[in-house]
């Protein structure tokens, strides 16, 4: 959601913008390594390591604790992940879960398996893990899984509750850790799903309460009203789809653009002439 940062306290504004967490990591890097920077002088090492925050690549070749710990950063890492290997889906090639965690790994070196397997998971479903996927599917599944991590850690916590009957529990204190991020790994129901409306309702409360990032409720209904009752699943490919969320999120173009990147394409064209 869209706020004018005019209407923030100063302690809200930097909260928002992490622009602490900018701050400290240039200080971290210009200590680590004073004497390579020393030579360009401090103003010219800011100012190059700001313009590399504002272009997004300041991520590359990074510690995903690092890559993680803004939506800035996970948004820019998403982005970089369709500009360097968008060529693959182009050539029509499918990956297994396996090969696309190593393209990961070529940008951030400690990228965990276990976030590129979720996202493969919303894809595939009940099929083996070892299934290969599109470029196409497995980026709109990674980018969704990746920015809104804690999220569906969460709303994984309400549906499981929802499922088993119980009372659901939209109180949640998100974990710090997107590694920690839990969802459920298979479903039993006795019923297929659980019900839509009552799941909305319970998502409804818990958006209210939630300090991290979410789809926007009036996205999460227009899903959730075209059911009566919903798998856990196949709730995250309805979000996967959602050509508003999506278009919300402005990290990657729309499907019938996503092999396009004119920026990247005139750099490529000067490197060839």
């Amino acid at each position: 959601m869209s706020v004018d940062r005019f209407s923030l306290s100063a302690e809200e504004y930097l909260g928002q913008s992490h622009v602490l967490t900018y701050l400290e990591d240039a200080v971290s890097q210009l200590l680590e390594y004073k004497e390579e920077h020393s030579k360009i002088g401090i103003a010219r090492f800011l100012a190059d390591y700001f313009t590399s925050v504002k272009h997004g690549s300041h991520i590359l070749f990074r510690e995903f604790s690092f890559v993680q710990a803004t939506p800035y950063n996970r948004a820019s890492f998403i982005r970089m992940f369709w500009q360097c290997f968008r060529q693959i889906g182009k050539n029509g090639d499918l990956l297994t879960v396996l090969e696309y965690h190593s393209l990961l790994q070529l940008i951030c070196p400690d990228f965990p398996l276990d976030l590129a397997q979720k996202a493969a998971r919303i894809i595939l479903m009940d099929d083996a893990m070892d299934c290969p996927m599109s470029f196409v599917d497995f980026l709109y599944a990674f980018q969704i899984q990746f920015y809104y991590c804690e999220f569906l850690g969460s709303i994984g916590i309400v549906y499981q509750d929802l499922h088993m009957g119980k009372n659901p529990n939209t109180v949640i204190v998100p974990t710090s850790s997107i590694e920690q991020c839990q969802s459920p790994t298979s479903e039993t129901p006795t019923q297929e799903g659980v019900d839509a409306a009552h799941f909305y309702d319970c998502l409804e409360t818990l958006c209210d309460r939630y300090r991290y990032n979410h789809p926007s409720t009036l996205s999460l209904k227009q899903i959730l009203n075209k059911v009566k009752r919903v798998t856990f699943f196949g709730f995250l490919m309805a979000i996967v789809k959602h050509e508003g969320i999506n278009g919300t999120l402005g990290i990657v173009p729309n499907k019938l653009e996503v092999f396009t990147d004119s920026e990247m394409d005139q750099e490529l064209e000067k490197l060839y002439v």
